[in-house]
């Protein structure tokens, strides 16, 4: 996919990206309330198994649409492309405003360049 297509599909994942974060959050509270208080005000341990449903149908999602996912906490989603007749893949790392880095497909992050 070309970069414009990449963001297009990224600019369709952010509601549940921002939600996927906000639920990680809940969740690595609730699992450190229960351990040290044995409560919490995110809920019990059902809250817990239903957070980690919701992440892991969020993960395939993601997925489904065409992002590879690399990374849980912090996101990191990969989309397949290709840049100047090569391929790459586009990169985004929670916290960027948007696509703004591509990496060769044999280099990884480590080769992670401006677009």
């Amino acid at each position: 996919m070309t970069l414009d297509e990449a963001r297009a599909v990224f600019a369709g994942l952010r509601p549940r990206l921002a939600e996927f974060v906000r639920i990680r959050a809940d969740l690595a509270e609730l699992r450190r309330d229960l351990e040290t208080d044995g409560a919490s005000r995110h809920g019990g341990l059902a809250d817990a198994k239903a957070f980690e449903a919701r992440l892991y149908a969020d993960l395939e999602h993601f997925a489904q649409v065409g992002a590879q996912v690399k990374g849980f906490a912090p996101v990191l989603l990969d989309f397949p492309g290709e840049r100047d007749g090569e391929p790459v893949l586009w990169c985004w790392l929670e916290g960027d405003r948007d696509i703004e880095w591509y990496h060769r497909v044999d280099t990884g992050f480590a080769g992670r360049r401006p677009t």
